[in-house]
């Protein structure tokens, strides 16, 4: 059987280039939880096509995309702006008022089942060096890792290859892929970024940081003021926040 793993796809930059960098050498499972959160759509959408560029590329492997259903509404509330769409973190916000509760645990969750029935022996999620919460430490995916192999009675391996990465270098690893065709927005308008949201400043400072052109169309072309300005020291901490909040 070739070596295989199941990747958690968001359609966002990091597990996009997550999925790339490992077809070049294992056979890749992507699979997409659905939430009923507001920019799934696009998202979608837009992992549908990378996905497409990606088997059109000779020597990577990527299997059919896996869509998988866990409503959220009624656990976050019809309110949430995750929900709603209504009071979405704006560009100078703390990157804690992304917080999902327990996003990792459930979505990682549906994915182990996922992997024991297919047995794939291991679960790859896209976390990054400087994502505080408490769902995306190394504690965490070791004790999920147990906790999945016990209960499904088949042995799974939780891992995020890019947990030292900050996203400026993820963005260089991946400068060869279709970068134009995943999303970080938690406000989108279509298929483009909405350039007014937490996720998108987040996204335009890791290009500039990464020294790669920004394939990205933002809505909200005058923000990219308020994106520079963002990127102050001060700013910084206030995105960031207290570790412990996360």
């Amino acid at each position: 059987m070739p070596d295989r793993v199941c990747v958690l796809a968001s359609g966002g930059l990091d597990s996009a280039v997550l999925l790339g960098t490992l077809a070049r050498r294992r056979e890749v499972h992507p699979v997409y939880v659905r939430c009923g959160l507001r920019w799934e759509r696009a998202e979608e959408a837009l992992l549908a096509s990378f996905l497409r560029v990606l088997r059109g590329r000779q020597g990577l492997t990527v299997a059919p995309l896996v869509r998988l259903e866990l409503p959220v509404a009624r656990l976050y509330g019809g309110n949430h702006w995750s929900v709603s769409g209504r009071g979405v973190p704006g560009a100078r916000a703390a990157l804690s008022s992304n917080y999902l509760p327990g996003r990792n645990l459930l979505l990682a969750s549906l994915a182990a089942v996922h992997c024991a029935r297919m047995r794939i022996p291991e679960l790859a999620l896209a976390l990054l060096a400087d994502n505080p919460f408490p769902d995306a430490t190394a504690a965490f995916l070791t004790n999920l890792g147990r906790v999945a192999s016990q209960a499904l009675d088949h042995p799974i391996t939780v891992r995020a290859p890019f947990r030292r990465l900050a996203k400026e270098a993820v963005i260089r690893r991946g400068r060869n892929l279709p970068l134009a065709l995943t999303l970080s927005c938690a406000s989108p308008r279509g298929l483009r970024h909405c350039g007014a949201c937490t996720k998108c400043a987040e996204r335009h400072r890791a290009f500039a940081r990464s020294g790669v052109p920004d394939p990205t169309t933002y809505v909200a072309k005058s923000a990219e003021r308020g994106f520079a300005a963002s990127g102050t020291p001060r700013a910084r901490e206030q995105r960031t926040g207290p570790r412990k909040q996360k």
